[in-house]
């Protein structure tokens, strides 16, 4: 089955790059963020330092690699998703499905991107991670002025519609990937799916 790293990073050329990224994800499962060190990936995939460095210059840079890779396969789930809906309603479901499918999917990048967000998001890497969120909720944004217009949607402030949107089911999704919660998320996809849409609708 093809690996998120081989639909973002494809191309044998960039093998080596994709196992480099795959081995620090374990490290950084299984020791965190802060105790696991480039000499720690370096062993865990058998390369050298600076192999290492030449793709992602240090750990920030290999760290903020591995979110957007996530991010950008979350999109191209989720951008296919949205564009077959037909309404704002339908567009806010298939939002939310394939976003809990994506987590369930891909439960070890999931749960790096919870512990990573932070990091990435006060360092050198914030640019690059709002022009991905801003491409990411783009299409979503459309769908939601259009059901403001046909008075289906509350005129909300924009920046509160992701949480609005998400939050109950990134919510979720953390319990489920700390292993408080048993049931994964596509055994809850419609209860999330309609309490979204029941927290930007007019008449729910």
């Amino acid at each position: 089955m093809e690996s998120v790293f081989e639909r973002v990073e494809p191309g044998a050329r960039r093998a080596h790059k994709r196992h480099i990224m795959s081995c620090a994800l374990a490290c950084f499962d299984e020791q965190g963020l802060e105790a696991t060190t480039i000499d720690t990936i370096r062993q865990r995939a058998d390369s050298s330092i600076g192999s290492i460095y030449h793709h992602f210059r240090n750990k920030e840079g290999l760290v903020a690699a591995l979110y957007f890779a996530a991010l950008d396969d979350q999109q191209a789930c989720m951008a296919p998703a949205m564009e077959g809906a037909a309404t704002p309603r339908e567009a806010v479901v298939a939002l939310i499905h394939a976003y809990l499918k994506w987590v369930t999917e891909q439960a070890l990048l999931a749960r790096f991107m919870f512990r990573a967000r932070a990091a990435v998001a006060g360092g050198p890497f914030n640019e690059g991670l709002k022009a991905r969120n801003k491409a990411r909720y783009g299409a979503l944004l459309e769908w939601l002025e259009k059901g403001v217009k046909a008075g289906e949607i509350r005129a909300l402030p924009r920046e509160t519609y992701a949480s609005l949107l998400i939050g109950q089911a990134e919510n979720y999704c953390r319990a489920w990937l700390s292993g408080r919660v048993k049931g994964d998320p596509t055994s809850h996809i419609d209860v999330f799916a309609e309490a979204a849409w029941r927290s930007v609708a007019v008449t729910p």
